[in-house]
């Protein structure tokens, strides 16, 4: 059975290892040269005009 200080110190080094994974992939992610495409992509929110708004 496991204490639960022990469940504690357990969750909190498994959340602090899923940190530092998610900061790896996003500091890779950084890194990558942005693959620029010259017909735009349309699902990027971005790149398609907001017509919401009256003109």
């Amino acid at each position: 059975m496991i204490s639960n200080s022990e469940m504690i110190r357990i969750r909190r080094q498994m959340q602090r290892r899923i940190r530092d994974v998610v900061a790896e992939r996003r500091r890779a992610r950084q890194m990558e040269p942005v693959a620029a495409d010259p017909a735009g992509d349309p699902t990027d929110v971005r790149a398609t005009p907001d017509t919401s708004l009256p003109l």
